[in-house]
């Protein structure tokens, strides 16, 4: 199943933060890109440069980035960081189908601090899984994640447009959002338990314990960050 978009209405902010936050992370993308056009493993020093550490997040040192910048400020860059097409464009596609009315039913600036905040929870987990790690951990996933959090709990009942592919046929339905992202998230801990023991560390590939973080820190800090005469506005407006 592919989220296309929602059957909510009744947004009345325009969803700024959003945009920004896509605009951004295409902007780095392209910047990656220009990297690659380099050669000389140009692209991998970017990677290991901006990109989470958790052995460094832990220790709070710089041992392999070489940045001119604390080492905490990786947390943010590798927000921003993607490691492909498929990559930056599943996690943009999360980000607008629900992003829009989690921004709606936020506010702006508070918004962009509870995307932040998700991101840094995603972090902290996956540094807490895997302390030794010295593979780069990038991507928006585990803020989207918090984001998808704080739209479950804030719209339960929404339904959310899917792709759904059956075999060779594609058709589109709508389905509970509780249904859509509750399959994402036990999917989340499936794949995150499986990857648990003695190689979790060393592994690479995707940080399934960071959207777990991002998912477990929306759902603490969306009681704080919600405006509650927006969020009766918008489910009102339910479609």
């Amino acid at each position: 199943m592919i989220p296309i978009g929602d059957e909510i209405r009744g947004k009345i902010r325009p969803q700024i933060v959003v945009a920004l936050l896509i605009l951004a992370n295409i902007g780095v993308f392209i910047y990656q890109l220009s990297l690659a056009a380099e050669g000389s493993g140009a692209l991998d020093r970017f990677f290991v440069s901006w990109g989470v550490i958790p052995q460094e997040i832990r220790a709070m040192q710089d041992i392999y980035s070489g940045i001119d910048a604390p080492i905490w400020v990786t947390v943010f860059s590798s927000m921003f960081i993607h490691g492909g097409w498929l990559h930056l464009g599943g996690n943009m596609l999360f980000l607008w189908v629900f992003g829009d009315n989690v921004e709606d039913a936020m506010g702006h600036v508070r918004f962009l601090i509870f995307y932040l905040l998700g991101g840094i929870g995603a972090v902290a987990l996956q540094v807490a899984i895997a302390p030794d790690s010295t593979v780069p951990m990038v991507g928006a996933s585990g803020a989207i994640s918090g984001v998808m959090a704080a739209y479950l709990l804030l719209f339960p009942g929404a339904r959310v447009r899917v792709l759904v592919f059956l075999g060779i046929f594609v058709t589109i339905i709508a389905l509970p959002a509780l249904l859509v992202i509750g399959f994402w998230i036990v999917l989340q801990f499936l794949a995150g338990y499986a990857m648990l023991g003695p190689e979790t560390s060393h592994s690479g590939g995707v940080a399934y314990w960071a959207h777990i973080g991002g998912f477990l820190t929306g759902v603490v800090l969306v009681w704080v960050f919600r405006d509650p005469r927006a969020v009766q506005r918008l489910r009102r407006a339910r479609g």
